[in-house]
């Protein structure tokens, strides 16, 4: 196999050298392009273009393969909890048991933010979209921690990594609090990692929270899946904000931005409207199954198939078992829920979706779990961004270490040529 790409234009032969990744994945690097030809690529979406050379997560869409720094998810999930994933993705080795102790312990040193924040927190009124709180709440910690992360220093970073780690969740939390005029709560330093979340957003004034061992489960599993993703739109965004040498808490806001969006984080969301909408039109799944496969009709089945994943998203045979259990265990006689069985049921048995392999995504069940925890629809992608923040974070790091070049990408200009500038009075 050659290891360069020739590119001929206009008769002139142009070599460009091809990178070979560790799992045989191919690249011809343009660097020299433009300098070389004075011409650029055109990829709306950067659909075909690399932005990075990246050793924390790599993904197979045909295969169905997800793996974070070489571990399978299948066995991430299964054998580790949302604590060891994250600081795998970080710092790029699973800890020992010493190092998550201490991991673990250094985040509940900063399981407090600033007092103000209430203030800040107070200032929305209580229909404002989690997520925009969200955003601007991160964004905010940069007012109150305004020292500048020193990458060239391990202390630095691991002390930025920590503290982001004990507020974010309490954060997210308060945006839901907020929404549901509960008083704000620091949770229990006592609990575990993803216990503590579930108790920063439930818990009730004078009272104990209790742990249910099958939702914690789940909710760690979640967590697990959706810890990072490769260069998706958030991803991508922290580290092109990141890469003008924006700090962490603000790169990591622009993250909470981008995964806002429907066509991204808010896929799950979506899951529940679609859910709803069915059950407001008298809950007939075959209806909607017959609507999903006419061409003509405009109706799409929200959370089957999946962008990336051509075969079956990994992630969800994981979560798939999850959700059973908590349905079964929370006993919830929920009408949105008992369509979401039925539209699961009859898609993968339907020729139609088994032949196009629309199979259920994580989307699906975690709309499906989220809703049964009694999280409002709107809280998803809040949930979503407690997941993907040490991804986030492990981006981050690995752009600053390696010093990589601002993003600046080009553009074909398509507008109007040079004009001469007419005078107010006679246009």
């Amino acid at each position: 196999m050659s290891d360069t790409a020739t590119l001929e234009y206009k008769g002139k032969k142009i070599e460009f050298p091809v990178i070979e990744g560790t799992e045989n994945e191919l690249a011809i690097d343009i660097k020299a392009l433009r300098a070389s030809t004075g011409i650029i690529t055109l990829d709306p979406g950067y659909k075909n273009t690399g932005s990075c050379e990246s050793a924390i997560t790599y993904l197979d869409g045909e295969k169905g393969i997800l793996r974070y720094r070489g571990y399978k998810i299948e066995d991430l999930a299964e054998k580790a909890d949302f604590l060891e994933v994250a600081y795998l993705l970080i710092f790029g080795e699973l800890p020992t048991k010493a190092q998550l102790d201490k991991f673990h312990n250094d985040i509940r040193e900063h399981l407090e933010v600033d007092e103000d924040i209430k203030k800040i927190v107070d200032s929305f009124p209580r229909t404002a979209h989690p997520m925009g709180v969200l955003s601007s709440l991160t964004s905010a910690l940069t007012a109150f921690n305004p020292s500048v992360v020193n990458i060239n220093s391990e202390e630095d970073m691991y002390n930025a990594v920590v503290k982001i780690m004990g507020k974010f969740p309490i954060l997210a939390a308060w945006t839901l609090r907020r929404r549901n005029s509960k008083p704000y709560d620091y949770g229990d330093s006592e609990l575990g990692y993803v216990e503590n979340i579930l108790c920063l957003m439930f818990k009730k004034p004078n009272e104990k929270y209790k742990i249910n061992p099958k939702v914690v489960d789940a909710l760690d599993k979640l967590l697990i899946l959706h810890a990072d993703h490769e260069q998706n739109c958030s991803t991508s965004t922290v580290r092109i904000v990141g890469s003008s040498h924006a700090g962490l808490f603000a790169s990591l806001s622009a993250g909470v931005s981008a995964l806002w969006g429907p066509l991204h984080g808010g896929a799950n969301q979506a899951v529940i409207e679609m859910l709803e909408s069915i059950r407001q039109d008298g809950g007939d799944t075959a209806k909607y199954m017959k609507k999903a496969k006419d061409k003509e009709d405009p109706f799409r089945l929200m959370g089957f198939g999946h962008r990336v994943y051509k075969n079956f998203d990994p992630r969800a045979k994981i979560i798939k078992k999850s959700a059973d259990e908590v349905l079964a265990d929370l006993g919830i006689n929920d009408p949105v829920l008992t369509i979401a069985k039925s539209l699961e049921k009859q898609a993968l048995e339907d020729d139609y979706f088994v032949k196009r392999k629309l199979y259920p995504n994580v989307d699906f069940y975690s709309g499906i779990i989220y809703r049964a925890l009694g999280i409002p629809t709107e809280m998803f992608t809040v949930m979503f961004a407690l997941g993907r923040l040490p991804g986030w974070i492990a981006q981050w790091r690995e752009m600053r270490l390696k010093q990589e070049p601002i993003g600046r990408p080009r553009q074909i200009y398509v507008g109007e040529n040079q004009r001469e500038f007419v005078s107010l009075d006679k246009r």
